[in-house]
């Protein structure tokens, strides 16, 4: 197969479809992080990126290397998100509920959290490997940055928005961006299962 323009298309319509868990999850840093700096939305957004390009390049050396104990894990893949959602998003609630009596500035989203954020919304991406598994390996890479370009800017665009608004929610934000997390979190533990 060549690149050509259908290529890029595609590679960029992967990247759109991949991107919207990490969308909903940069939107809930937003709301959980209203002062965020331009600096931490860009490490943000990149870790995301970073993520939703190497999950599909190391599904696609798997298949071509390891593809029958991936086809074993490829099961657990809804579980592991839902279970990493489910805990950020229940530590926000509970900062939420802790933060709403005080006048005290919340934390901001730290290292680990971000770590598992990046893990979680781009587990499903594995799989992507499987659909780039007729590329060479210099168009899976190339496609693996194109669905990276674009996931950064996805999840900017949601860091932009989430702050916006959580700037006007006030102290109900860290409430809502948790619960966004754990919704995303069911949303693709269900369509896993089924």
């Amino acid at each position: 197969m060549e690149p050509n323009l259908l290529f890029f298309f595609n590679s960029i319509l992967l990247g759109i479809g991949l991107a919207m868990d990490a969308f909903s999850v940069s939107l809930a840093n937003g709301l959980h992080e209203t002062e965020m700096k331009p600096e931490k939305m860009c490490a943000i957004a990149g870790t995301f990126a970073l993520f939703q390009a190497f999950m599909p390049m190391f599904g696609w050396m798997c298949v071509h290397t390891i593809v029958q104990y991936l086809k074993t894990f490829e099961q657990f893949i809804p579980w592991i998100a839902f279970i990493l959602l489910l805990f950020i998003g229940i530590k926000m609630l509970l900062e939420g509920i802790q933060n709403s009596d005080s006048e005290l500035p919340k934390p901001g989203v730290g290292f680990f959290s971000l770590i598992v954020q990046g893990i979680a919304t781009s587990i499903d991406a594995l799989s992507v490997g499987f659909t780039i598994a007729d590329y060479n390996f210099y168009m899976a890479g190339a496609s693996a940055l194109i669905i990276a370009a674009v996931t950064f800017l996805v999840c900017m665009t949601g860091l932009v928005i989430g702050k916006k608004f959580g700037t006007k929610l006030s102290g109900k934000a860290t409430l809502l961006g948790g619960a966004i997390l754990i919704v995303i979190g069911l949303e693709i533990f269900i369509t896993g299962i089924f």
